[in-house]
């Protein structure tokens, strides 16, 4: 891993400042995600995790700054072209149609290819390969599947796309513990095929386990950054999550404020 997290950075956002309507939630954000890692923001309720992932998928608009992804400003592009430069985003919450099947929520999961053919091929050799679960239970209505299985089908039909970086917005979300293990251990897996991964997550512990890299976002703007284990382990992050301000002025020099 250290080979591939010494090169640049997948993914920019550069003093990016975004809202909705008049509110302003982020505040002139910068930091990075690494190639080949899983990178995990944190923070508050309200510190503009999601609007930074909104933000990067074009579902949020960018008042000023960039954010750049394999050295280019993406800025305004829609989402069909972000689909194709590699960039696939799984939401907060269910977001699979119960009534139909799993195979079917699969093949609307290909429309922006454009193939039914190619997107079948892809279902076979990516979602059925990468999760044997969906393939045994092809044929059955989406809703009948436990949580786990439907994060699983939500994460399978992203991948069609053969992305290169996975957003991914509050995975653990109405799982079980068990559940939330798997979840987790299935990003590991596919950080090992070389896909990076960006993560909001409430469940910090757990999640800043399962990373590479932590992301600490209080009010709109970057207080830590860097080693996931080493952010774990901070004794700020707890005043961060009991709400109490945090001295970013203050932080040790073992985190870095800005980047990592």
């Amino acid at each position: 891993m250290d080979e591939v997290q010494s090169s640049k950075p997948i993914l920019r956002l550069d003093h990016v400042v975004a809202g909705y309507g008049s509110t302003t939630i982020l505040h002139e954000t910068t930091f990075d995600v690494r190639r080949g890692a899983i990178t995990t923001v944190i923070g508050p309720n309200g510190a503009g995790k999601s609007t930074a992932l909104k933000a990067v998928f074009g579902m949020v608009k960018v008042r000023s700054g960039s954010i750049l992804y394999d050295g280019d400003d993406i800025v305004g592009l829609t989402q069909v072209d972000l689909l194709r430069r590699g960039i696939s985003f799984v939401p907060q919450g269910r977001n699979i149609f119960p009534s139909m099947t799993v195979r079917a929520n699969l093949e609307l999961g290909g429309v922006s290819l454009g193939d039914l053919a190619l997107t079948r091929d892809r279902i076979e050799s990516i979602a059925f390969e990468q999760f044997p679960v969906l393939a045994e239970k092809a044929n059955k209505q989406a809703g009948t599947l436990s949580g786990g299985e439907q994060k699983m089908l939500e994460v399978g039909r992203a991948m069609l796309l053969e992305p290169r970086l996975l957003l991914i917005d509050e995975p653990s979300i109405g799982l079980s513990p068990i559940l939330v293990q798997q979840v987790f251990g299935l990003l590991q897996q596919l950080r090992e095929r070389g896909i990076s991964v960006l993560m909001i997550e409430q469940n910090a512990r757990k999640a800043l386990e399962a990373s590479d890299h932590g992301i600490v976002l209080q009010q709109g703007r970057l207080a830590l950054a860097g080693p996931a284990r080493e952010i774990l382990e901070h004794p700020q992050i707890g005043h961060l999550f009991l709400g109490a301000a945090v001295d970013v002025g203050k932080v040790p020099d073992d985190l870095d404020i800005r980047s990592f």
